[in-house]
């Protein structure tokens, strides 16, 4: 991994947690706020997995397993959001 790339993921990281936190000043709320947030944590998440826990060059399984996970929770949240709706 060559420092530009990670320097390019910590600056995709800070956009988006700043992205995040202007929505949570502004109360954003409903399900297209909650679906931007979601999406947002999951392209962090991705960023950290593959670029910081140094997995963009691992084996195929190891990488499914993580960015897996990180589908199964943040579907197990809108699942959870969608409920709460009706």
């Amino acid at each position: 991994m060559n420092v530009r790339q990670l320097n390019f993921a910590w600056v995709v990281l800070a956009v988006a947690t700043a992205l995040t936190w202007e929505l949570g000043e502004h109360g954003a709320a409903g399900p297209a706020a909650m679906a931007a947030l979601l999406a947002i944590s999951f392209v962090k998440g991705r960023l950290v997995v593959l670029d910081f826990m140094g997995l963009r060059g691992v084996k195929f399984f190891w990488r499914a397993l993580l960015l897996g996970w990180l589908l199964v929770v943040a579907g197990l949240i809108a699942l959870a959001y969608w409920i709460a709706l009706r």
